[in-house]
């Protein structure tokens, strides 16, 4: 079964069974919208109930169950759902990955590494970023030790994502228009949060294990 032409960049890539999209881009881009400001605003009102924390500390709050959430639901249904384009029920997680491989057909062809970045992404990172929220409302003692590792994973994984796809042509997008706006736009926050958020808890680490050291040379 050929299935219908598919709207990606590459004309080699061969799809059978390609069905297309049923979701509109406003349908999808409003719901992932809306759904993201739902998580948010839910976190930063019930993280208002606790005068221990500080507005930084709502803040991550909000982004690490943002973040793991995209990471566990929507990286976790493409890598366990290699035939999402053949999906004909408008199932709306299909539907997002349909309109996204136009910004970058990796995703439609099930490109090697692509699928590896985001299966790490879905199975470790994610619900580490989950756990990132309870340290942060708990005051756990390893709370930045947590948000260090798993924000240079971020970073990590953007960096081989956009790098291999410069060292294989950069050609992956329909257009202009899905180049900058799905393949750019959409994976700019995962590398500006995480670097700022790498950078504090480096500093907090690090003022912590001097204080640690100026205790031990005072009790000598």
């Amino acid at each position: 079964m050929e299935g219908q032409p598919h709207p990606y960049a590459s004309t080699d890539l061969k799809l059978p069974g390609y069905v297309p999209n049923f979701l509109t881009q406003f349908t999808i881009v409003s719901v992932y919208g809306l759904s993201s400001l739902l998580v948010v605003s839910l976190i930063w009102i019930l993280s208002g109930r606790s005068r221990k924390l500080a507005k930084i500390d709502r803040l991550l709050m909000c982004w690490w169950a943002f973040t793991g959430l995209t990471h566990v639901i929507l990286e976790g249904y493409f890598v366990f759902s290699p035939e999402f384009y053949k999906d004909k029920t408008a199932h709306y997680l299909a539907g997002v990955w349909k309109e996204y491989s136009k910004g970058d057909s990796r995703y439609a062809a099930r490109d090697a590494a692509t699928v590896t970045v985001e299966g790490v992404t879905a199975v470790f990172e994610g619900p580490a970023s989950l756990l990132a929220v309870y340290a942060i409302a708990s005051g756990k003692s390893y709370s930045y030790i947590l948000q260090f590792p798993v924000s240079l994973g971020q970073l990590y994984g953007t960096a081989v994502y956009f790098l291999t796809a410069y060292l294989e042509g950069d050609h992956f997008a329909a257009s202009s228009y899905h180049y900058y706006v799905y393949y750019i736009g959409a994976n700019a926050s995962w590398v500006v949060v995480p670097s700022l958020i790498a950078i504090r808890c480096w500093n907090k680490i690090f003022s912590a294990v001097q204080v640690q050291g100026q205790k031990k040379t005072k009790s000598h």
